[in-house]
């Protein structure tokens, strides 16, 4: 399972068209960009620390196939990133990701 975070018109935009190029960084880079469950939190704290209204999206990465690319990136370690456009029915579910005092709250569940 991979993960990918939203912010609110991001994910209503998917909604929306069905499918997206991604984030503005997603675009900039060429690809979107995913995280394991491991690498959420990071992920959380380097680009969205403070932002509220974020979503988590799981997807199986499997559904992917060869657009999935693992590469190298923060702290050397392989994250995920999809070499086309993401489609709303890649997504198995997607959950809004609570802000509380110390920070974001993650689902338990996480696999």
């Amino acid at each position: 399972m991979i993960y990918k975070i939203f912010r609110s018109p991001e994910w209503e935009e998917l909604q929306r068209n069905g499918h997206s190029a991604g984030a503005p960084i997603d675009v900039a880079d060429g690809f979107v960009h995913f995280s394991t469950a491991g690498q959420l939190a990071g992920t959380l704290g380097k680009h969205f620390a403070g932002v509220s209204g974020l979503w988590l999206a799981a997807l199986d990465e499997a559904g992917l196939s060869e657009s999935l690319k693992w590469e190298v990136s923060r702290g050397g370690a392989l994250f995920p990133h999809l070499y086309r456009r993401l489609a709303l029915a890649d997504i198995l579910w997607c959950r809004e990701i609570p802000m509380t005092e110390a920070g974001h709250l993650l689902p338990d569940d996480l696999a």
